[in-house]
């Protein structure tokens, strides 16, 4: 998935289908006097519907299709022909799509499932044919219902990538190095801040076959959550994630510092993410020779109680296949306790 083909909001407007009319015919056949009404109903107008799709990363096929109009119902005809329905419309979207009202900003709901469907609007009723009102006292009704009108309404889907891990850290501190060597991603790697521009996913291969996602958020700066630099714009991304790897790099003037800013700017944002698990990783760390690491491990041993740490270099490999063996414990977990508790 290339940065440009990564589109992660899009506008569009929808129209359902309105419903067709009834027909107000009146039967008519030799030597059949009189006949009677036998007007059909009309068809129902096609509804616009949202549907999961698993193997969609992007939004990108609907940036250019920003009008999605469903078909119109069928009038109806003689001998009680019921019209066709309107052509429903169907979107594809992909998994963690939040689907919002474009005037009143409201959230109308989330596609989180593969092959979940939910009807956006609904196409207008189909009218009632002249059949439907005859009666004792009025045999011969000339007069039928027309369709219900069609509904309108501009709507945002935003996209909310689902992974398991999200890597947080400042510009340059190199998630997307890590990115690409425990994955078969391939982000763009620079040392200039702001190198990654939109989230890159890669997944994780474990031991037995197993494997985890873990997604690389663009950097994340001091005042992201009121909109400075890139972070804000992607903040929304980190939601979706269970675990948070925070990356803040061995060269750094204040490691504790870093990681707290970084954890207020989501506190801020949503204080709800500071309730996912937590996993600091000191990268770059094949800068720090055995003495200095072990200081800095003192020290971080005081600043860190009771939050797990690791040193990691990705261009050395260091300390990875532990980054990965941690990965896996803190997202299952979960699993493992239920699984003992039944076990008991």
């Amino acid at each position: 998935m290339t940065e440009g083909n990564f589109v992660d909001y899009v506008k569009i407007y929808v129209s359902s289908g309105k419903g067709g009319k009834g027909s107000s015919h009146l039967h008519r056949e030799k030597f059949i006097e009189k006949g009677g009404p036998d007007g059909g109903d009309g068809g129902r107008g096609g509804h616009v519907i949202l549907k999961g799709n698993k193997s969609l990363w992007t939004l990108f096929h609907l940036k250019f299709a920003r009008h999605v109009k469903a078909g119109h119902g069928g009038d109806g005809g003689s001998s009680r022909s019921t019209g066709h329905d309107g052509e429903d419309k169907t979107i594809e979207v992909p998994l963690g799509t939040v689907v919002r009202d474009k005037e009143t900003n409201e959230i109308l709901f989330e596609i989180t499932q593969h092959n979940e469907e939910k009807t956006l609007i609904k196409g207008g009723k189909g009218g009632l044919g002249n059949w439907n009102f005859r009666s004792s006292t009025n045999q011969t009704p000339r007069y039928a219902q027309p369709g219900m009108p069609s509904e309108e309404m501009d709507v945002t889907l935003e996209l909310k990538v689902l992974a398991d891990v999200g890597l947080v850290g400042f510009p340059n501190a190199g998630k997307s190095t890590l990115l690409s060597v425990l994955t078969s991603a391939k982000p763009k790697i620079a040392d200039y801040p702001f190198t990654t521009l939109k989230p890159n996913l890669g997944i994780v291969a474990y031991r037995e076959f197993k494997s985890f996602i873990i997604a690389d958020i663009p950097g994340i700066i001091e005042g992201a959550a009121e909109g400075k630099g890139l972070g804000h714009y992607f903040l929304r991304h980190i939601e979706r994630n269970s675990t948070l790897l925070f990356l803040v790099p061995a060269d750094a003037d204040d490691i504790k510092k870093e990681y707290e800013i970084l954890l207020d700017e989501l506190r801020r944002y949503n204080p709800e993410m500071l309730d996912k698990d937590k996993l600091i990783v000191v990268s770059k760390s094949d800068m720090l020779d055995d003495e200095l690491k072990a200081e800095l491990k003192t020290q971080l041993d005081i600043q860190f109680k009771g939050t797990p740490y690791l040193f990691i270099s990705s261009i050395a490999n260091q300390g990875l296949t532990e980054l990965k063996d941690k990965l896996w414990e803190m997202l299952n977990v979960d699993s493992e306790e239920q699984e003992n508790s039944h076990g008991i």
